[in-house]
């Protein structure tokens, strides 16, 4: 028999598109234009798989997922999201509340059947474990921003804060500076368990070792010098809640050892006290280092490393994003025009290019800097690429100075080839020529990326 697919989205075009996809590939496959069409045909239908939009009339995603996580009998069906609206907060809440996988449009028919073919699978396995716990007599229950974003790596993201947020696994968040850490813990914190209690941060690298350990663990009135009360510490300040720190990497080895005891027993004493505390908070850390290489230099405890590796994000520089970039500026553009009261207006059609052909070796937070400068020397005019600092109309970052003379000296339409043309072969270059990790690396499918190769004669 063949699997059943449902389909539930208001577009009616791609409705009709992926379900005759899906048949074609021998699915049988039901149609619902909202979620209460779809709530009745499952009143007699059980599928093998939904494919959801977010965002509908009367019944969106999130009501749909609540309502199969609700139902015993359909908590198993794997749900796929199909969505314009990539935000990560509904990235985050859709994979949190269950669904299999999370794609936006428009996205290629080829890669949607390849899921499809993934999540089925999965069913099916999950279906023979709950069968065998069944005969075996165990009962277990079926599983139940700020950031923003739509690329492939972003999701990526989004999906594993979806997966670790209700856990109390510590959680180790890689990437380079300004790409984003602290913002990837907070969505963490917001969507755990722990939400209604304390975010606590502590940059590590901020203070000197004997300040941070107070800091970090309190102390008594008359521990040293000017210690003339007892002081909290950050960990008690966590209790019930999360403590993030940051750039972990800088931690001295002598409070990289309190630290693992800390992980271990979740026990602490204030400095110049005895008394020993126990704790009930979640750790969240952050580097923009390389920890395994720093262990092989023995500058980092190996085993610190590993009870803080126990789940890893990384997450991606904005040069490995570059779908992001102009999702991100207007975000900024709205925030600094509000805040500085100045009217917005919008980006130029070279400024966008210009954006996008940059490396930003700051990432996000360089782009953010950027932005708030372009709006107030704007001044509720067009944002121009004079109105950004000179090192990104000269591609100082890094990228080619020779593409940009030509970009900016051609007409428009030709511009925009040149930039593509130059996108793709870098694209490649760093795919190493997978065709495939490169139309990934450009967000595009990969057939788009095939014409784009004839057209601009880019040889394998």
């Amino acid at each position: 028999m063949s699997d059943l697919i449902l389909i539930i989205d208001d577009e009616a075009n791609l409705r009709r598109t992926l379900a005759q996809i899906l048949r074609e590939r021998g699915y049988a496959v039901l149609e619902a234009s909202n979620g209460v069409e779809a709530i009745e045909l499952l009143r007699h239908s059980i599928p093998d798989l939904i494919f959801s939009d977010w965002k509908m009339p009367e019944m969106g995603g999130e009501q749909i997922l609540r309502y199969l996580r609700d139902a015993p009998h359909l908590a198993m069906i794997p749900v796929i999201v199909i969505t314009a609206f990539g935000s990560s907060d509904s990235a985050i809440e859709a994979v949190r509340l269950g669904a299999y996988d999370f794609v936006t449009k428009p996205f290629d028919l080829d890669e949607i059947s390849l899921t499809a073919e993934r999540a089925l699978a999965h069913s099916s396995l999950n279906r023979d474990v709950a069968e065998l716990r069944s005969k075996a007599g165990h009962n277990g229950n079926p599983p139940a921003g700020r950031l923003i974003g739509t690329s492939g790596p972003m999701l990526e993201v989004f999906k594993m804060i979806g997966k670790v947020a209700e856990t109390d696994s510590t959680v180790l968040i890689c990437g380079e500076s300004g790409t984003g850490k602290e913002l990837v813990a907070e969505a963490i914190h917001k969507y755990s368990q722990r939400k209604a209690k304390r975010f606590i941060v502590v940059n590590c690298a901020a203070l000197p070792d004997h300040l941070l350990e107070s800091e970090l663990f309190g102390h008594e009135r008359g521990a040293f010098t000017d210690a003339i009360t007892r002081k909290i510490g950050r960990f008690e300040l966590a209790e019930g809640g999360t403590i993030f720190l940051d750039e972990i990497g800088e931690l001295s080895p002598s409070l990289q050892a309190k630290l693992l005891r800390v992980l271990q027993e979740r026990t602490f004493e204030r400095v110049g006290g005895t008394e020993t505390i126990a704790g009930d908070f979640r750790v969240l850390a952050a580097t923009n280092r390389d920890l395994e290489a720093t262990v092989a230099e023995k500058l980092f405890r190996e085993d610190l490393f590993y009870r803080l590796n126990v789940v890893r994000i990384s997450v991606p520089p904005l040069r490995e994003r570059r779908s992001d970039i102009v999702t991100l500026a207007e975000h900024f553009l709205r925030r600094y025009s509000e805040e500085n009261n100045i009217p917005t207006v919008g980006f130029s059609d070279d400024s966008i290019l210009m954006l996008q052909a940059y490396s930003f070796p700051g990432n996000v937070r360089e782009l953010e800097n950027m932005v708030e400068r372009a709006v107030v020397m704007a001044r509720g005019r067009v944002v121009m690429p004079n109105h950004f600092p000179t090192r990104v109309e000269t591609g100082q970052s890094g990228s080619s100075r020779e593409v940009q003379v030509d970009l900016f000296s051609l007409p428009f339409h030709k511009s925009v080839a040149e930039l593509e043309k130059h996108l793709i072969k870098n694209a490649l270059r760093d795919a190493a020529g997978n065709k495939t990790e490169a139309a990934n690396r450009l967000q595009i499918n990969r057939r788009l990326l095939y014409k784009k190769m004839v057209d601009y004669e880019i040889k394998d």
